[in-house]
């Protein structure tokens, strides 16, 4: 397979991801109650901003330097109501998704001389996105007190 099409299957599923965690934090965030609700939910809110911004990028990546067709779907997302499970749900998606997102990492680096002339914008938007998932991660497990 082509790498460039390899590359936008994989990042299709990444767009996935990134739709379903926006729409979840958004949906969660409506259901959190009592002691320390406001703060966790602006949090919440700014999280799925955040996966707005990466999708963004994941569909500008994929039509743009690509030339593949950016996916309109979602993976399914995961109903939780106590604000551990919340929080659970959230953590384990984020990691879910770094994993995934090192994965297409590690594919572009691999390819960069077949992506000569795309490689680099690939290889600085994956970074940052990895990023901030991994911050993320660290938000949602500070807010768990792990």
């Amino acid at each position: 397979m082509d790498i460039k099409q390899e590359l936008v299957e994989m990042l299709n599923q990444a767009l996935r991801l990134e739709y379903r965690a926006r729409i979840q934090y958004l949906s969660h965030a409506e259901s959190i109650k009592g002691q320390n609700a406001e703060k966790i939910i602006e949090r919440l809110k700014e999280i799925a901003a955040d996966e707005l911004e990466h999708e963004k990028k994941f569909r500008e990546l994929i039509g743009g330097y690509l030339g593949g067709e950016p996916v309109m779907t979602m993976e399914p997302a995961e109903a939780a109501g106590e604000l551990k499970d919340i929080l659970a749900v959230n953590l384990k998606q984020e990691k879910e998704a770094i994993d995934l997102y090192k994965k297409i990492y590690r594919k572009a680096l691999d390819s960069r001389e077949q992506l000569q002339y795309e490689f680099e914008v690939i290889e600085h938007e994956l970074r940052h996105v990895i990023m901030d998932e991994e911050e993320h991660v660290s938000e949602l497990s500070l807010i768990m007190g792990k």
